[in-house]
């Protein structure tokens, strides 16, 4: 049971998947936050341009 428990406090590939879950939430959250604020400013620069031209 010792040598069990050793090997489970030894192991790190499950700290590594965590980590990677970590890394991908922010890599998600700073894509889909530049989306969303391009987004926006392309609706803007659009709709500017849009009554210019009316």
């Amino acid at each position: 049971m010792s040598k069990f428990i050793q090997k489970l406090w030894q192991e790190d590939s499950g700290q590594d998947i965590a980590e990677y879950a970590v890394m991908l939430a922010v890599i998600l959250v700073l894509v889909v936050g530049t989306i969303r604020l391009i987004g926006s400013n392309a609706n803007n620069a659009f709709s500017s341009v849009a009554s210019s031209i009316q």
